[in-house]
């Protein structure tokens, strides 16, 4: 159990961990290059450690010395490893792993905890099987676990029945250049998060995997072709800087965040605009992003169907805001770690604050600068965007605490230690 203190005045600049997001790709893609790679700056997590151990036992040798990981690319050979790959609620590493054994030769089984077990995984399932990949749902019950009768991956053409998780997309990409034929990729319906799918390109073009995208992200043509191994800079994680710019925003107070910058490859920067349009100020400067709060924030109308792991972060801003915050087009929050539009709600009424959970919608009335909350133990669903959103509401509510704290780990290990420095 974690008690948050309350706080008026932060003033302080930090730094936050390797973005997850990138960590992920980049190990994909160093992991099928030919030859060394070292990759700075990335995350060490429970949810990277599930994807390193991963790759390990599928014959991929990779260094950790900390700051630097050391990739030694097999070239998009994978062997099988001797027992199922267990990958907790890692849902990214889940996903992705799930078109990587596709390019070996045999038996793979891929696992996860009881909450990965009810995360869907069908729509990849479909598109893979355009590609000639034997792959099924153990349970047919269109989630993990699942088994692949890996023979490689044909290529031609494949369709991703939605664009629902931008997880499915990526997973097909960072393959494609492995396929025995060209690869042509088409999905269907509107595509969110469309960031993460730029993000990915960016990567593997960063790997000199060469790609030919559609401006609407819905249709992807890949030749054969081979990742180059490279060192990669992996910039600090801007849904970690989220809950520091949170905070100078309900506060009233000053953060700096030293390494996301300005120009950056993840759409959870666009948190930044959003609090600027809440009354924030912000500065871009050699020092890194910084964000100061008003006297009063304002609440708004927005599509947040591009990032949705900062609605969060967002919803708890909104409680502190004068006026009615709608957040619209987020229906995927449904198939992260937890339900996070209904623990939103839940957890937010706890605190006295007036919230609707719409089918794709979350509307908050907030209290203003001069409303009263009331203070409620935050219960966490094993999610950790949950538990450091709600470290933000505790800035502002009095005898609020945090129940299964430890579930930072998944993306932000040291997050409790990072959180103290805004009281010093």
């Amino acid at each position: 159990m974690k008690e948050i203190k309350p706080l008026k005045h932060i003033n302080t600049t930090i730094e936050v961990p390797g973005s997850k997001s990138i960590t992920q790709r980049a190990l994909i893609a160093a992991a099928l290059a030919k030859g060394r790679s070292r990759l700075r700056g990335p995350l060490a997590s429970e949810d990277t450690h599930y994807t390193i151990e991963a790759l390990r036992s599928m014959g991929i040798k990779i260094i950790d010395k900390g700051s630097v990981w050391t990739v030694y690319g097999q070239s998009g050979r994978v062997i099988t490893p001797r027992t199922a790959i267990y990958l907790g609620n890692n849902g990214t590493a889940t996903r992705f792993l799930a078109s990587v054994v596709s390019l070996g030769h045999g038996i793979f089984s891929i696992t996860g905890d009881a909450r990965m077990e009810e995360r869907p995984i069908k729509p990849l399932i479909q598109a893979l099987e355009g590609w000639g990949v034997a792959i099924r749902s153990l349970k047919n019950s269109g989630c993990p676990p699942v088994e692949i009768r890996a023979e490689g991956i044909r290529g031609g053409k494949t369709l991703l029945p939605e664009g629902k998780s931008s997880q499915y997309l990526s997973s097909l990409l960072l393959v494609a250049p492995y396929a025995a034929h060209p690869a042509i990729l088409d999905v269907a319906g509107e595509v969110l998060s469309k960031p993460y799918v730029r993000m990915t390109l960016a990567v593997m073009k960063s790997f000199s995997g060469k790609v030919k995208a559609a401006e609407a992200l819905n249709h992807f043509e890949i030749k054969p072709g081979r990742y180059k191994a490279r060192n990669y800079q992996i910039e600090g994680d801007a849904s970690s800087a989220s809950y520091f710019w949170a905070a100078a925003a309900v506060t009233g107070g000053r953060v700096t965040i030293a390494n996301v910058p300005e120009k950056s490859l993840q759409g959870d920067t666009e948190l930044i605009n959003i609090l600027a349009r809440m009354g924030c100020r912000v500065e871009y400067s050699p020092e890194g992003i910084t964000v100061e709060g008003p006297e009063c924030l304002q609440g708004l109308e927005v599509d947040m169907g591009d990032c949705p792991d900062v609605v969060p972060t967002l919803a708890v801003v909104a409680a502190k805001a004068k006026g009615r915050t709608i957040i619209k087009n987020i229906a995927h929050l449904r198939i992260k770690e937890c339900d996070r539009l209904q623990v939103m709600a839940r957890e937010l009424s706890r605190l006295g604050v007036s919230t609707q959970e719409k089918e794709d919608q979350l509307i908050i009335d907030g209290k203003g600068p001069d409303g009263s909350f009331t203070g409620a133990t935050i219960e966490t669903y094993k999610d950790h965007r949950i538990a450091m959103s709600f470290a933000v509401a505790g800035l502002f509510v009095p005898g609020l605490r945090i129940a299964g704290e430890e579930c930072v780990v998944k993306s932000f290990p040291d997050f409790w230690r990072r959180f103290e420095e805004l009281y010093r």
